[in-house]
């Protein structure tokens, strides 16, 4: 039998299959292997098998062994990372990789193996003391220990009676050691909350609708507090009912504790979570689960829908607009045609859940490509929070230079006063957003990057939010040596700061990438929360998603309009997105939520629409605005990214891209509304130059696209990265 193989190499040029002999009758499609590679031996996974090959004899070398007790991949995965190859264009491995573990591959991790000890039962404990010898009281002290707890860990009793009594004891034979294979189990302190629910009228047709439809996509467009989850865990218990499995998807770390608490509740052990915040041991010890059955519900970020699911049923994506679900390093994937891949090859359903669906994701349910489901109503039959909008112009006027407007600093007193809780939203982490020199005008930037660097007070530092480098904080401008420099704006932690100064008396924590850096950061500054540990809750976009606290009856915006002004199409719906996700954590339980929204920009249509929680009005100017002017989804943006560390090799790069490309521009511009090239927004990331060549294209372009990524990749070189974006989530 011959074995089709792709070596664990992600590159081009051994990017294809390799044919060895196979000897060992139990290796399968599926199995990573260990194969013989020029003067080396490396890691690969047979992609398929055949009784003969081209190869001559005297030159077929045999596999060498299998890596693992199983196949790690079932040909549903080896299909959908044949889809992620050809897709989004990145070599065979590389797709493979998705599947697995990362830790897997080299050998770093395996199962964690428990050793525990009884006595010998064919040896009275009486015998055993007996034929000690005088002093040897470590050994006789741990023979009456068994004898009374009958079996332990064999760690536990060398801690308590020493490893050398121990080693003694096993010598005689007078102790068992038995090992067992024992799972890491990640957040086992998570509370697991179940409650008996009557589903409302709009929740049971939503569920109908969902199971009845013929079609693969139903798109649950739900108001916050709707009940949205209540019809995922209903849905995913008649999918295991069924005999099926089912994969849930959320966009946030932050937000798998709570959701899993829930699943975990209903579905017990059933669960497993796959995220990269996760310790290396539970990330594979849950993903076997997952892989031997053990295990029939995954939940997790983007990557979980990867998760090793046979049989796969269902399908949910949590709050489907979320940008975090494109993946911004390859493969460039976008989980929802992941997602649609998977479905086919699988027969499942998928369900995307949101209050605010991207316009793309409306669109097609108003096209009739997926099905509609509607909740129009919060669960508890009360209102959607009421908006008080604070123009910050006006309060300049009377004096006001606070942070907090006149509105926000009166609503957050009656929040302490009657004992609720309070969450502040401010998209920016940090102290201030940059530091100024007064005299000469000088920036602190980073040295990696073409940004301003971030004041952190906490930790004293200057960082860098795009490549994390870290500086010691000036002392005087580097420039002209003066010391009077000045904090430029403003981030969380000068929001805390500010809270703390207006009520010493209260707790206050703050979430964002700052605080959550830790496995369970996110875990425990939430279960701090909802415990009523602290009065107020600051953060960016994390406090906004899915969280349900319901003490929770004020929420704060500050600078709402600020999301409007980056250059990006997705500008207003992100805008829109956010302010509605964020308000709709207020007023979840029976007490009525206020939401104040400080703005300089009240008499914005988007912030209107927003405020009045009017989607159908903002889709329909949005959707309108894009179809004239040709924006997606009415069209679509390539983006030809090239980055290197020198400057002179990207710019050089940069033009035999865009010669390349303007032969298919010119062969094709009835189907160009754009073409330009370009140094990228931000010129340096991490010591790389970044140039871009942008396009905007309409009408039949999938041969295009085709030609642009054969025509731009085959640019790349060892000094020089060369990557296409489609409907980039960032055009920075």
């Amino acid at each position: 039998m011959i074995a089709e193989v792709i070596v664990d190499i992600a590159h081009g040029e051994v990017d294809k299959v390799f044919d060895y002999k196979i000897e060992d009758g139990n290796l399968t499609l599926g199995s990573r292997v260990e194969v013989p590679f020029g003067r080396q031996t490396i890691e690969g996974f047979i992609i398929g098998l055949k009784e003969n090959t081209e190869v001559p004899a005297d030159k077929l070398k045999s596999v060498i062994k299998a890596l693992d007790e199983f196949p790690a991949l079932s040909t549903e995965c080896l299909s959908l990372a044949k889809f992620l190859k050809d897709r989004y264009h990145v070599p065979f491995a590389l797709a493979l990789r998705q599947f697995i573990p990362a830790e897997l591959r080299g050998g770093r991790v395996k199962q964690k193996i428990i050793s525990f000890v009884s006595l010998n039962k064919e040896i009275s404990p009486f015998e055993m003391v007996s034929s000690l010898r005088k002093g040897a009281s470590a050994q006789a002290n741990a023979i009456g220990f068994l004898k009374q707890e009958v079996r332990c860990k064999l760690s536990v009793l060398n801690e308590k009676f020493g490893n050398s009594a121990i080693k003694a004891l096993k010598d005689k034979g007078f102790l068992v050691v038995e090992s067992e294979k024992a799972g890491r189990v990640p957040y086992k302190e998570l509370d697991s909350f179940s409650k008996d629910v009557i589903l409302s009228e709009e929740q049971e047709n939503a569920i109908k609708t969902i199971e009845n439809t013929q079609k693969t996509v139903t798109l649950l467009h739900g108001v916050t507090g709707s009940g949205k989850t209540e019809v995922y865990l209903r849905l995913i218990n008649s999918t295991l009912k069924s005999g099926k499995t089912a994969i849930m998807l959320v966009p946030e770390i932050a937000l798998t504790p709570q959701m899993l608490g829930q699943l975990r509740a209903r579905f017990g052990d059933n669960v497993s979570i796959l995220h990269s915040g996760l310790s290396v041991g539970e990330r594979y010890d849950e993903w076997l689960r997952l892989k031997t059955g053990e295990a029939k519900i995954a939940i997790g970020a983007r990557s979980a829908i990867f998760a090793p699911l046979d049989n796969l049923g269902l399908i949910i994506i949590d709050e489907e607009h979320d940008g975090s679900y494109e993946a911004e390093t390859a493969p460039r994937y976008k989980t929802v045609e992941v997602a649609l891949k998977r479905a086919q090859l699988s027969s499942a359903k998928i369900v995307l859940g949101s209050a605010t669906p991207s316009i793309d994701s409306y669109d097609k349910a108003l096209q009739g490509e997926y099905d509609l489901a509607k909740m129009t109503s919060r669960i508890n039959g009360k209102d959607l929070p009421e908006f008080i909008v604070s123009d910050m112009r006006l309060e300049l006027r009377r004096g006001n230079e606070s942070i907090f407007s006149s509105d926000l600093k009166q609503e957050l007193k009656k929040c302490v006063e009657n004992d609720n809780q309070a969450i502040i939203f401010f998209n920016r982490r940090g102290y201030s957003q940059q530091v100024i020199c007064r005299d000469c005008g000088y920036v602190a930037k980073c040295e990696n990057c073409d940004v301003t660097l971030n004041y952190h007070r906490d930790t004293g530092v200057l960082k860098c939010h795009y490549c994390g480098s870290a500086y010691r904080m000036l002392s005087a401008c580097p420039e002209c040596g003066s010391v009077n420099l000045s904090y430029s704006g403003a981030g969380t932690q000068k929001i805390v700061a500010e809270l703390k100064k207006l009520f010493p008396n209260e707790t206050v924590l703050r979430m964002d990438n700052d605080t959550t850096r830790n496995k369970e950061g996110h875990f425990k500054i939430l279960k701090e929360f909802s415990e009523k540990k602290a009065r107020f809750l600051v953060g960016t976009q994390m406090v906004a998603k899915g969280h349900d606290f319901p003490s929770v009856t004020l929420v704060g915006i500050l600078d709402a309009d600020m999301s409007l002004y980056f250059s990006d199409f997705r500008s207003a719906e992100r805008t829109f997105q956010l302010l509605t996700q964020v308000a709709g954590r207020s007023g979840r339980a029976n007490k009525k939520g206020k939401v104040v929204l400080q703005t300089y920009n009240p008499e914005n249509t988007t912030l209107r629409q927003a405020i009045s929680y009017d989607y159908e009005g903002f889709f329909k100017g949005e959707s309108a605005m894009r179809k004239s002017t040709g924006f997606p989804p009415y069209a679509l943006i390539l983006r030809v990214m090239i980055e290197s560390d020198d400057d002179g090799e990207a710019m050089q790069t940069l033009k035999y891209v865009y010669e390349d490309l303007k032969q298919i521009y010119q062969e094709n511009t009835q189907n160009f509304l754009f073409f330009n090239k370009m140094r990228s927004p931000v010129k340096r990331i991490n010591n790389k130059y970044r140039y871009q060549v942008l396009m905007r294209l309409i009408g039949d372009y999938e041969n295009i696209k085709k030609r642009i990524y054969q025509s731009s990749l085959d640019k790349k070189t060892n000094k020089t990265l060369v990557y296409v974006e489609e409907n980039p989530s960032n055009l920075y």
